[in-house]
């Protein structure tokens, strides 16, 4: 058997407290665990480390010199340790529009020298439940897998999307049920709105579906129907042939964040959730 780091830790510990006792209740364990963890060094080493006949704690020569190098060997490995967690890398998955908060949590946890790999995925839900990436933001209300977990971090102001040529692009603002009577184009994978946005549903309205968001502009645009959109579309995904207009009683749409809890998320990515659900106004992560 060789040495392991919890001899040295256990040593260590031992030496700071020059006391049995004390040492174990730092060490989350009783004092003959300690003992026999000491005992089972010195076996290994096959040397004394502690001298046994002082009525004060002493170490033997042999004692000191491992001390030395326990406290180097220890310093050296949590230093390496925690540079290597604060750098280590959170892959995030969207499938369309980052919110403006975004980037001051990416920037946030990147002073804290982690890095933040942004990847854009149709379906980041499924890619975190596959383990193919670590965090999904996400809009689409939608049950998680059982392995997931996920919170509502933020709300974003709907605006409607309407071609150029809709008869409806000079109108200076619509009401929610304005665009009702209007085919509707659905982005099913990751889009916030369908034909249950809408009280009293007319189930027999036309619908337009697609999977992404690219497909989802480009069917407004070419006039197929209406559709809704957080506000941040008007700046961040413009488009010359779609005109957003403003609703005055738009239902908020919420923008979500998923991550596994089996297994549990490691460290980096919780740190990551803590800033991102402070900056979304929620609870920071379990």
């Amino acid at each position: 058997m060789d040495l392991e780091l919890r001899h040295l830790r256990a040593f260590l510990v031992l030496c700071e407290e020059r006391n049995y006792t004390r040492a174990a209740v730092r060490l989350r364990t009783t004092q003959p665990s300690l003992t026999r963890t000491v005992q089972q060094a010195e076996r290994i080493l096959d040397c004394r480390l502690v001298e046994r006949s002082a009525r004060r704690f002493a170490l033997t020569p042999e004692g000191e010199e491992l001390l030395a190098a326990a406290a180097r060997i220890v310093a050296d490995l949590d230093s390496v340790t925690t540079g290597l967690r604060s750098r280590a890398r959170v892959s995030v998955g969207f499938s369309w529009l980052l919110p403006d908060w975004f980037a001051a949590v990416r920037t946030r946890f990147e002073a804290l020298g982690g890095a933040v790999e942004i990847l854009r995925i149709d379906d980041p839900v499924a890619a975190v439940s596959a383990g193919r990436i670590d965090v999904a933001l996400y809009r689409k209300d939608s049950a998680l897998p059982t392995a997931l977990t996920g919170r509502i971090i933020g709300a974003e102001r709907r605006v409607a999307a309407v071609s150029t040529r809709s008869e409806l692009a000079g109108s200076p603002a619509l009401c929610w049920a304005d665009l009702s009577r209007y085919p509707l184009v659905v982005n099913t994978v990751s889009g916030t709105t369908d034909v249950s946005s809408w009280a009293g549903a007319d189930l027999d309205r036309p619908v337009v579906t697609c999977t992404n968001f690219d497909e989802w502009i480009e069917l407004i645009a070419a006039d197929r129907g209406v559709g809704a959109v957080p506000e941040l579309a008007r700046t961040r995904a413009p488009h010359p042939g779609v005109t957003y207009l403003d609703i005055v009683d738009a239902p908020a749409s919420a923008v979500r964040l998923a991550w596994r809890r089996r297994p549990a998320p490691g460290r980096s990515v919780r740190s990551f959730l803590d800033i991102a659900l402070v900056a979304g106004g929620t609870d920071q992560a379990g």
